[in-house]
């Protein structure tokens, strides 16, 4: 075999042995990519639930009717002259 071919054979057995077992191989950047994606399905769910907060500020802010409905689901508050029927299953 000749020199030049064996050198090359090094190297090229070098660099596969780099790519699937050494430090940063094949498996840890799947296993990277896998994070990635579930981190940002996380950070969508968390920007969603952040803008649902933001608007449910707002409207607190302004006094809309958010005040009334949490104070009714959250609290049991109900109104002077209304009547509270609870229906049990």
């Amino acid at each position: 075999m000749k020199p030049i071919n064996l050198i090359l054979l090094i190297i090229f057995l070098g660099t596969q042995y780099a790519l699937w077992f050494g430090d940063k191989n094949v498996f840890d950047w799947y296993r990277l990519n896998q994070a990635a994606e579930q981190t940002r399905l996380e950070n969508a769910e968390l920007d969603q639930r952040n803008q649902r907060l933001v608007a449910q500020v707002i409207d607190l802010k302004a006094g809309g009717e958010t005040v009334e409905t949490i104070a009714r689901s959250e609290l049991g508050l109900i109104k002077k002259g209304e009547t509270f029927y609870q229906i049990i299953e």
